[in-house]
């Protein structure tokens, strides 16, 4: 049977794809000394994001990313602008042999004031490879984490994973004391985090409170906390901003870009593929060739063009141009089925509104689709509201945006997560011996060229059976007012404020 899992979005990358740190809204090194703030500890943050916390804050869904891009927990690695792993709650790593690493973890205190030990380091580990359901990025991985002396921890694997410390940037792996994880069947990032902003306090799905944690090892935040807002429609997010509700807003929709003051909408370049899955195990699209008829119908320019307001680029893989390598060494897909005439077939196709480009696309694949010949049934909700009924294939076709790099930072986990039999978030239901085999042969290559030379075969051995259409690879805009600075504009999405972020 297939695992399935909730999460929202994507991790890529063995060598460099962006130079440089990431882009921020000003200069995040040094506190404004004539700010507003009102007292000397600096002012809070209003901050308004695209999705509510869909699973409680627990780290192992949806909401993992919301707790990293909120400065709330971290992991023993993070990603750094080249897409390599980068020190975070561990100073430092090396490999011992095939299937052992050893990290050194730095002096660093929990939110609740207890100690980061190897202990609970490895503690917090075993939890994640506990969890119901299994964090994308340990998915298919068997990994344990030992205590190896006062600052050391030992993580080993089942089978030789070359691309480890990637996968441990993952913010599903974040690390929690104790105390996160006392109520059984639960686990709490309420003060157990290690981020330079501690949770105190979530009013349901509409709003959360943050507060400055003075003891981050990484210095203390400028900002003296956030105040968060989730705000599904994407026009009330941008109004929200431009009437001084909020000092940043994420996810600005294309058609609201042109209405913001100059220098307000930060455009960033993202790893994020909009794409079309299509159900693979059950109604019309289990057949092939009607899958083929989907893909032949869609003219992926149109959009580009028009929805996204030249704001993307026409689809061309799982892995868009904002992977340098990924272009020159793209395999075209051989031995796809011959598109059969739709005649009329029915079917439904969901998306969600959280990113509001989404149902425009919808409505226009809704149009070419009916002009191909299908009979189209348009379904709409929030993504919180939807997630479940797409893994349990109640959808014939789903419009999703998917960032590669969020989940892990190798390209082939999110092959693997996406597309294979086992796959834990495999929204088309996809099980196809061909793709699967291809996956896992680019899963065994320690190489880092080899490795991306075997995840482009994979990528097209998976386009072979028309599971996925990719639509386009997107550009982001965050709306960032005049007087914020130091805004993390992440090309991987996974942070947003930061210790230097404050206005």
């Amino acid at each position: 049977m297939r695992s399935v899992r909730h999460r929202l979005l994507a991790g890529l990358l063995l060598s460099p794809l962006l130079s440089g740190c990431f882009a921020s809204g000003g200069d995040a090194s040094s506190a404004d000394a004539d700010a507003d703030a009102g007292s000397a500890d600096g002012s809070r943050l209003r901050v308004a994001l695209a999705f509510p916390p869909a699973e409680g804050f627990s780290p192992y869904g949806a909401d993992a990313t919301l707790l990293s891009r909120l400065g709330v927990t971290e992991g023993l690695t993070r990603l750094d602008a080249n897409g390599s792993a980068a020190p975070a709650l561990a100073e430092s790593w090396k490999r011992e042999n095939d299937r052992s690493w050893l990290f050194t973890v730095r002096e660093a205190t929990f939110q609740d004031g207890t100690d980061v030990t190897p202990s609970s380091v490895a503690a917090s580990l075993a939890h994640a490879t506990r969890a119901k359901p299994v964090p994308a990025a340990l998915a298919g991985v068997t990994l344990t984490a030992k205590a190896a002396g006062d600052r050391q921890v030992r993580v080993t694997t089942a089978e030789p994973d070359p691309v480890l410390p990637l996968r441990l940037s993952s913010p599903s792996l974040a690390v929690l004391s104790a105390k996160a994880y006392e109520t059984k069947g639960t686990t709490s990032p309420v003060g157990t985090a290690t981020g330079p902003f501690e949770l105190t306090e979530v009013n349901g799905t509409t709003a959360a409170t943050l507060d400055r944690f003075d003891d981050y090892w990484g210095g203390r935040a400028q900002a003296a906390g956030i105040d968060a807002k989730f705000i599904a429609d994407g026009t009330a997010r941008t109004n929200a901003l431009r009437t001084g509700e909020a000092d940043i807003a994420e996810a600005v929709p294309v058609s609201q870009a042109a209405s913001l003051d100059e220098g307000i909408g930060r455009e960033t370049a993202t790893t994020r593929t909009t794409s079309l899955l299509l159900n693979t195990a059950s109604g019309p699209f289990a057949d092939a060739r009607l899958r083929a008829a989907a893909r032949e119908a869609i003219d992926t320019s149109a959009l580009a063009k028009g929805v996204y307001e030249g704001h993307a680029d026409p689809g061309e893989g799982i892995f868009g141009p904002a992977l340098t390598w990924a272009d020159g060494k793209r395999v075209t897909p051989s031995g796809r089925a011959r598109a059969t005439e739709p005649r009329g077939t029915s079917i439904t196709l969901a998306t969600y509104d959280n990113r509001p480009e989404l149902p425009e696309a919808a409505q226009v694949l809704k149009q070419q689709l009916e002009k191909a010949g299908f009979s189209v049934k348009l379904e709409v909700r929030e993504y919180a509201r939807l997630e479940s009924d797409v893994l349990a294939g109640k959808f014939d076709a789903f419009v999703s945006a998917r960032n590669t790099m969020l989940d892990t930072g190798d390209p082939v986990s999110i092959l693997a997560g996406d597309y294979t039999c086992d796959g834990g978030y495999n929204l088309a239901l996809l099980c196809d011996k061909q793709a699967d085999q291809a996956v896992a042969r680019a899963e065994s290559v320690a190489d880092s060229a080899k490795r991306q030379d075997a995840t482009m075969a994979a990528e097209a051995a998976i386009l072979r059976t028309d599971a996925v259409v990719p639509l386009v690879h997107q550009r982001i805009i965050t709306g960032v007012a005049a007087d914020v600075r130091g805004v993390l504009l992440d090309p991987y999405e996974r942070t947003l404020v930061g210790t230097g972020t404050r206005r």
